[in-house]
């Protein structure tokens, strides 16, 4: 009998919530910035957060939290609800911080009104100076004393567009000595004329997040606010606003965010790479994001479970990506379909096969107790490995030398007669006989062979392009890395194979179905394949090959 997992700190904060009758159901909410793609890190966000409400029969908004104009896009919104979906998630409603705008222009009057906010006409530089250092406090200027009549006035000018970008701002009159460095008087809105991807030219003021983000909550009668650990500064200010409005009084809470090996988490440089090519776009298979794992063949089950693994804490640490690629391999292999492709050729010759071919049955994932069978042809002329062949073989080389017998997958036992050279010495061809009542499934033969090939038949050989991706980065924490974090791009992270050869069962294009190429790793079709030209990316290898490069070295 499996132990029962235990609860998180944010699960226990929920059922002592419900069981004191604090809240009769739960809401949350996943409130991401589009400006930039979803990577994993969101991707434990949204397991948490929808993942909490589906299991205390809650429910969860998608708020977009657009108070940005300059950065922000219809294309990140519309790529961010096409991954909440694809992780399997529904969202109760979908909100934007833009259809508060109003709301929270109406919180800013209401807060200078009772003498907690005011116009402050000083430069950014300014600003910071008078806001002091963690040790030293900070001193207000003259314009924190406008009377409260004077910062409407002024505060109706900025948002009727009297004033230019950066002329005045809003900040929240609070406390200038608080050891919290939020605290001390925070810009609250600020002017910019700027295009809004929902709003149009409507508002040249734009609240801040600190300001936007707590009082969004509190208008979605949000119960658990979970943000990540660099939110705890920030919880203060949360706190006050909510309690300064008395609005409904949203509740904050913190967990450590995914920080992951080989990778960087941060939208900046995740931009960076993408503007200056190091990658071909947001969805680069190479790229953490949620888009880029789905092109390279990750499964959304297998993230859901890496998240769960990872579990919930209050520090942060960096977790292992082998844990990642662990969980897709556990869901590849029970569900990929198997197939042959060859990727380096050497041509066999079956001298004694007479037919112009046959059709050999073979399953497609013997993982899946259901699995179904394929028809693959078989005839006179195959390609195997170059790598499976060895004309003076070691000790224990199971694969095919001179006088050697293998099995064929699926097929039949052949026996190397005799290899074929050219003028130079090189391999081009081996001669080799089979025997007829070996076939699998109906072997008679009474022979036992050590070594089984996968091969595909020359004359129905599908041509495909081969990608082989690997970590992005060649160093373990890039973001503690010394240097420009482009400087540890690993050159090796992809390998074009331009030409392999398949079995024709591989014509079936199909982006939803992943494979397993016997040998040789876990596949996907990419999507920007045709039947003129198949192109094919590595999701992952089938063992933890980098694990033991690192070791090696």
């Amino acid at each position: 009998m499996s132990e029962e997992k235990s609860l998180n700190f944010i699960e226990e904060i929920i059922e002592k919530d419900l069981q004191d009758g604090k809240h009769e159901t739960i809401l949350t909410r996943f409130p991401p910035e589009p400006n930039g793609y979803l990577h994993i890190g969101h991707a434990k966000s949204i397991c948490l957060n929808f993942g909490l409400a589906l299991k205390y029969n809650g429910k969860t908004n998608l708020r977009f939290d657009d108070t940005n104009p300059v950065t922000e896009e219809t294309e990140y919104v519309e790529s961010i609800k096409e991954d909440i979906n694809w992780l399997g998630f529904k969202w109760t409603n979908e909100f934007y911080a833009s259809d508060y705008f109003d709301k929270l222009y109406e919180f800013a009057i209401i807060l200078i009104k009772k003498g907690l906010a005011y116009v402050d006409d000083s430069s950014s530089e300014e600003i910071a100076q008078q806001k002091g250092t963690p040790t030293i406090p900070g001193i207000r200027n003259r314009f924190s004393e406008r009377d409260i009549e004077e910062n409407v006035k002024l505060f109706t000018e900025m948002k009727d567009g009297k004033y230019v970008d950066g002329e005045k701002v809003l900040r929240a009159k609070v406390d200038m000595s608080s050891p919290n460095m939020h605290m001390r008087d925070p810009i609250i809105y600020r002017i910019k004329h700027a295009h809004h991807h929902r709003t149009g030219n409507k508002w040249c003021i734009y609240p801040m997040y600190d300001f936007a983000h707590g009082q969004s909550d509190s208008i979605e009668n949000i119960t658990h606010s979970i943000c990540t650990l660099e939110f705890i500064p920030h919880r203060e200010l949360y706190n006050w606003l909510i309690q300064q409005l008395a609005i409904f009084p949203s509740q904050q809470y913190e967990f450590a965010r995914l920080n992951m090996t080989y990778t960087v988490m941060s939208k900046r440089k995740l931009l960076q790479l993408v503007n200056e090519k190091h990658v071909v776009g947001w969805d680069d298979p190479r790229m953490p994001t949620i888009s880029g794992m789905r092109r390279r063949g990750y499964g959304a089950a297998a993230l859901r479970d890496f998240c769960d693994k990872i579990g919930i804490a209050k520090r942060e640490n960096l977790i292992d990506i082998g844990l990642l690629e662990f969980c897709v391999r556990e869901e590849l292999n029970k569900t990929a379909l198997r197939r042959m492709v060859v990727f380096n050729p050497l041509k066999i010759t079956i001298t004694n096969f007479n037919k112009e071919e046959e059709m050999v049955s073979i399953e497609d994932n013997p993982e899946d107790p259901n699995s179904t069978h394929r028809m693959v042809p078989f005839s006179k002329e195959i390609y195997i490995e170059q790598e499976d062949f060895m004309e003076i073989p070691p000790k224990k080389f199971f694969r095919l030398y001179p006088g050697g017998r293998v099995r064929l997958k699926g097929a039949y036992i052949i026996e190397c007669n005799e290899v074929v050279k050219d003028n130079e010495g090189n391999i081009t061809e081996l001669q080799c006989s089979y025997l007829p009542e070996s076939k699998s499934g109906n072997d008679t033969s009474g022979i036992h062979v050590k070594g089984t090939l996968h091969w595909v038949s020359k004359a129905h050989a599908v041509h495909a392009e081969v990608k082989l991706f690997d970590r992005l980065f060649h160093i373990e924490n890039v973001a503690e890395a010394e240097g420009d974090f482009k400087d540890h791009i690993n050159p090796n992270s992809l390998q074009i194979i331009e030409k392999v050869y398949a079995e024709p069962a591989l014509l079936d294009i199909d982006i939803q179905k992943k494979y397993q190429f016997l040998r040789k790793g876990y596949f996907c079709i990419d999507k920007d394949s045709t039947k003129e030209k198949l192109i094919f990316n590595r999701t992952v290898t089938l063992k933890d090959t980098w694990a033991k490069e690192v070791k090696k070295n």
